[in-house]
């Protein structure tokens, strides 16, 4: 009996120590943890009519050193209201606030100020600190000051389509377009996120992980972005565009080793911080990740690639060049329906010659041909951490007619993405992997824990082997010492491996391709054998000319050297 007493008051006694745990516990997790939240929502309860001042987590760029910059911030400011059912002098009052906020509207205040039976009309927004104490200070009966806060993007149009902006859905501020989409549950701010803590979630396991089902811990989020490349990048792009009266230009630079997004610009593009002012929506999609092209040339190094790597074709071999090639009842020419007799394979890139990528797509086979460019990722989505991607349109390449894989050969009869083609020609230069890009390298949680979303290299699949990596980068150095522009624009102390697309499009109701409307596109990597930078640009119908070692040569060539000297990048030869 006296032991089953004993045992019945140190069981209470037990239970007493846990719940005063559980409760101390549950006191610091109020106090301590998310103390600061309560007092912040508290003073917002006071300041604010509405029931929270907006709020968000920020976006950075990541500097060459490696410090962060700001991408996406929030601003603060002053909201000034009136209450119409206290305001007794409407007319004294606007004289006084007009005298302080020049641009309050007449016509609007007073309209609000006639509605006595409503208790709160915004009259002022994002009102500075300074114009706010000045109206706080006339202590006018039926005016009132709240704090306010919204989305501000410093850098402007500087990686506009990356980024996003965040808007309203009903009468709540999420994330559209960019990252701020991608990411809105990152981001965001609810007063939920607030219930689950990343302390209590690494050291209690409230859940599996850091990203949990129906939504994401509250953090920062870093990126791969570097601000003053992307300026350049962006320049470049609209001086592209203008330059050649262009519908629209576009450019990507990335790690082609890791997949890392250095640069991502598009042109027309837009300020985030006005939105609202664009007048044709279709502007706030990126069309480096959203739309498709036919590419054109630069796919042959694909195609030569692929013929290295299977043991099709070697590189000291030759072919016979009469100028085209009938396949299927299909003739397809050269660019200028000259033929070259016979010719290395080497001519194939340094001249772009179709017959040539036909001829090379003929050794392989459709089977084995198809395998390459499935390898490559073409025909889906890259998994790059941004909204909307497309997948590729490459239905030709499943199609049983011949003519169907010698037109892609060359690049035309499928379209890809320009993020999906960079993926595919960094496999040239990296020693044969297919990287994921991806343009957010950290997420730096509220509770001072960070997240790595950096990539694993040594996991991405080999699409060629290291050797086909190396010999197709000789022939593309090769192109540019001795081809693109007759050898001018050669780096002697630089390996730069570059090869330029030109593609006709197709019409828009499905009826072949325009006479006199092209796509033009360019890529290079550098150093090459060892590269650091792959740079991808495009432009979207050119006036008044045709090929685009025309167009973009020269922007090509002002990148590589830009970023040479930007990055202290040492010669290589």
């Amino acid at each position: 009996m006296h032991d089953t007493a004993t045992i019945r008051i140190r069981a209470l006694s037990a239970l007493i120590v846990i719940a005063s745990l559980v409760f101390i516990g549950k006191l610091f997790f109020i106090q301590v943890i998310h103390g600061g939240d309560y007092r912040e929502q508290a003073s917002r309860q006071y300041i604010s009519p509405v029931s929270n001042i907006f709020d968000r987590g920020n976006i950075f760029f990541t500097k060459k050193d490696g410090q962060t910059l700001s991408a996406a911030t929030l601003k603060t400011g002053f909201t000034v209201a009136i209450n119409p059912t206290l305001l007794e002098d409407p007319q004294g009052a606007f004289a006084h606030l007009v005298s302080i906020i020049p641009d309050i509207d007449s016509d609007a205040f007073f309209l609000k100020a006639g509605k006595k039976n409503d208790p709160y009309e915004e009259i002022a927004r994002r009102v500075p600190k300074d114009k706010a104490q000045a109206v706080e200070s006339l202590d006018i009966q039926g005016v009132s000051i709240h704090e306010e806060k919204w989305r501000f993007y410093p850098g402007e149009t500087l990686a506009a389509h990356v980024l996003g902006f965040v808007g309203y859905d009903g009468d709540r501020q999420v994330g559209q377009y960019g990252l701020e989409r991608y990411y809105d549950y990152t981001l965001r701010r609810d007063e939920k996120d607030a219930e689950i803590n990343l302390f209590a979630e690494v050291f209690a396991n409230i859940r599996n992980s850091f990203l949990y089902q129906g939504g994401a811990q509250a953090g920062d989020i870093v990126l791969t972005i570097e601000p003053d490349v992307a300026a350049f990048l962006g320049r470049q792009v609209e001086d592209i565009r203008e330059t050649w009266n262009a519908e629209s230009a576009g450019a990507i630079i990335m790690d082609p080793m890791t997949g890392a997004v250095i640069a991502m610009e598009s042109s027309p593009t837009f300020n985030p911080n006005s939105f609202s002012d664009v007048a044709d929506y279709s502007v706030f999609s990126n069309p480096l990740v959203e739309s498709v092209f036919e590419m054109g040339s630069i796919v042959k190094p694909l195609t030569v690639a692929a013929g290295l790597d299977a043991g099709a074709i070697v590189p000291t071999d030759t072919y016979y060049d009469p100028g085209f090639v009938e396949v299927s009842g299909a003739r397809i020419e050269n660019f200028d329906g000259k033929g070259r007799g016979r010719v290395p394979l080497q001519e194939i890139l340094n001249q772009s010659l179709n017959t040539g990528a036909v001829h090379v797509e003929q050794k392989l086979g459709k089977e084995r041909f198809r395998s390459y460019f499935r390898a490559l990722g073409l025909q889906e989505e890259t998994g790059i951490d941004l909204p909307n991607e497309a997948s590729g349109l490459a239905e030709n390449l499943e199609s049983s007619r011949d003519v169907e894989y010698a037109t892609a050969s060359f690049g035309q009869g499928f379209a890809v993405t320009p993020i999906s083609i960079a993926r595919a020609l960094s496999a040239l230069g990296n020693g044969g992997v297919l990287v994921t890009p991806y343009v957010v390298s950290r997420i730096d949680f509220k509770e001072a824990l960070s997240r790595d979303m950096t990539h694993n290299p040594s996991l991405y699949p080999r699409v060629y082997k290291k050797e086909t990596s190396e010999t197709i980068t000789r022939m593309l150095v090769t192109v540019v010492d001795k081809a693109l522009v007759g050898g001018t624009v050669k780096l002697e102390h630089y390996s730069v491996a570059a090869k330029t697309g030109t593609a006709q499009i197709a019409r828009r109701d499905g009826k072949g391709y325009y006479e006199d409307r092209y796509l033009h596109s360019f890529f290079g990597y550098f150093p090459a054998y060892a590269p650091r930078f792959l740079v991808f640009l495009y432009i979207e119908n050119p006036r008044g000319v045709r090929f685009a070692s025309e167009t973009l040569t020269h922007p090509f060539m002002d990148t590589v050297k830009f970023l040479i000297h930007y990055y202290g990048i040492p010669p290589d030869r």
